[in-house]
């Protein structure tokens, strides 16, 4: 994926757990295991089989809520 699409999915207001995983440094199974288990950091929002991510309370446990943000970079 390219960064301009990858920028883009970030400009919304949920993440996906990819993301997710990407921004925790941990790998997607591990990231899809704990978003199952509820166990992720952040509250996980399911929407039928899809399981999403408030950007804020990723933004807020990085502390980066700030009008940074969460960017297209998450190293």
């Amino acid at each position: 994926m390219d960064a301009e699409s990858s920028a883009g999915r970030l400009d919304r207001l949920t993440l996906n757990i990819e993301d997710v995983a990407r921004l925790l440094g941990i790998n997607r199974s591990t990231a899809y295991e704990l978003a199952r288990r509820d166990a992720l950091p952040v509250p996980v929002i399911r929407l039928g089989r899809r399981m999403v991510v408030s950007r804020r309370a990723m933004e807020a446990l990085l502390g980066t809520d700030d009008d940074s943000g969460l960017g297209g970079d998450a190293a």
